[in-house]
């Protein structure tokens, strides 16, 4: 597939998510680098980026409540993402009732590289949404993270038969083809 028939989609890398927020993961560090490193390749090869903020239903939730710095995107992903679409979300499924299908289909993508926070909740609801079934969808799970590594492992095995499983690389290698 041509550069432009993809879209690297990054979902909910959210301070909350970070040390000192709210709701602190499993290896979340090491999940911001990787994730970076693929928006980097996705640049590089004319990927558009496209990130997806989960903004909570009111205030009062257990994160991601409005007009908090929990709620705001990871600095480092904003500075990275050069001006990258951001679809505002307020359920698991990233084209439950948002602007992501509409999105994807001004641009033209066939494939969907899927990344993000909570590899068991908003990837997976993402990855295997009614809305997604038309796209080639990919699950890069050295950048997705959730609640422990178990939690994680059990989450993309259980993805593995519905969609794509690999990593930022290997997905956005400039020799791979679709």
């Amino acid at each position: 597939m041509a550069p432009q028939d993809r879209a690297l989609v990054v979902i909910d890398l959210q301070n909350d998510y970070f040390p000192g927020g709210a709701f602190p993961l499993w290896n979340p560090e090491q999940t911001l680098a990787n994730t970076l490193a693929a928006m980097e390749l996705a640049q590089s090869a004319g990927v558009p980026v496209i990130l997806v903020q989960h903004i909570a239903r009111g205030a009062g939730g257990p994160f991601f409540n409005p007009d908090t710095p929990g709620v705001e995107i990871h600095r480092q992903v904003l500075d990275a993402a050069q001006g990258a679409r951001i679809v505002v979300k307020r359920n698991a499924d990233a084209f439950l009732e948002t602007e992501l299908e509409e999105t994807l289909t001004g641009l033209g993508v066939r494939q969907l590289l899927v990344c993000g926070m909570m590899t068991q909740n908003c990837v997976t609801h993402t990855a295997i949404s009614r809305s997604a079934e038309k796209y080639d969808i990919t699950v890069l799970g050295d950048c997705c993270t959730t609640v422990s590594e178990m939690i994680h492992l059990i989450a993309l095995n259980a993805l593995a038969p519905r969609v794509r499983i690999a990593t930022a690389r290997e997905a956005l290698s400039p020799t791979r083809r679709g």
